[in-house]
């Protein structure tokens, strides 16, 4: 008999373990989605507004012209930034880029670096459709060589974001049905383990609410130490993506993390509560005789 409950506590120890990361991992993951959620909007923002719009001018285009062009295209709505780049200023960046004067390779050769105007578009107008216009309207400018600019670069964005939330959906979802049987298993093992007691107290006349309150007590102190590990773990993530992408600025309003983090508690606490609670309604229902074969 010591011999076996010795072993019976040894794998509810495991089993009480196992569900505790098991949970935990859960958590993390429907953590960061919900900061990807969040903050997707923020990052495909800043990716769109980043997108190069390049308008290169014909080499006989005036300066003048080409600063009345400049002018035109800032007053704009769907314009964020406009940057005149001369044919000097052209040359010079990429004499940095080099690192040497590139001129002197070509001899007589005339500088083939023309100028530009470099266009930064608001948000939501940086789309193929959106640019295919602007770029249909530019190109009819006298003075204009040609329009540059990655065709279908955010439509490709968008459609990865997409396949990441899918992906970090399914995989939350898989967790969650993984962390619901660990429960249910843990808290079998822990009535087993206590079975004599839990069968007294049903002898003498014990409500199922008295039964399950230590049980209950137990397991949601099992979904807090749970959610403790997993906003640890959310928190140095967070740190690591600001690290290596500032301008994610995740920690910008705090409001917004700390309501995520207390629905992460919540949902731990809920998750474990659930858990616990049908599981024991399903034990106690059960003829708790068989379990002593």
């Amino acid at each position: 008999m010591y011999s076996e409950n010795k072993s019976t506590k040894r794998r509810f120890a495991g089993s009480y373990f196992v569900s505790l990361i098991s949970i935990a991992l859960v958590l993390f993951v429907l953590g960061m989605y919900a900061f990807l959620m969040a903050y997707t909007d923020r990052l495909l923002d800043h990716v769109r507004e980043n997108i190069g719009f390049e308008v290169v001018m014909k080499s006989d285009a005036k300066e003048a012209a080409i600063k009345t062009l400049s002018d035109e295209i800032s007053k704009k709505n769907y314009v964020k930034s406009v940057e005149y780049i001369s044919k000097e200023e052209a040359t010079n960046r990429l004499k940095e880029d080099l690192g040497e004067d590139f001129l002197k390779w070509l001899g007589d050769v005339e500088n083939p670096l023309l100028p530009s105007i470099d266009i930064r578009f608001v948000s939501d107008y940086a789309n193929s459709d959106s640019m295919a216009m602007v770029e249909k309207w530019l190109g009819g400018k006298t003075i204009v060589k040609e329009v540059i600019y990655q065709k279908g670069l955010t439509n490709t964005i968008n459609t990865n974001i997409k396949r990441v939330k899918l992906i970090l959906f399914v995989i939350s979802l898989i967790l969650l049905l993984i962390a619901i049987v660990l429960i249910s298993h843990t808290i079998r093992l822990s009535v087993y383990s206590k079975r004599f007691i839990v069968r007294s107290m049903q002898l003498v006349g014990a409500t199922e609410g008295f039964i399950m309150k230590p049980f209950l007590k137990t397991f949601m102190k099992q979904g807090l130490f749970a959610a403790i590990i997993a906003l640890t773990c959310i928190t140095f993530a967070l740190a690591g993506i600001k690290q290596y992408l500032p301008e994610a600025d995740l920690f910008q309003n705090n409001m917004h993390i700390f309501k995520i983090y207390f629905s992460i508690i919540g949902i731990s606490l809920i998750l474990t509560m659930c858990s616990t609670f049908l599981s024991m309604k399903r034990y106690l229902n059960a003829d708790i005789d068989k379990f002593y074969a």
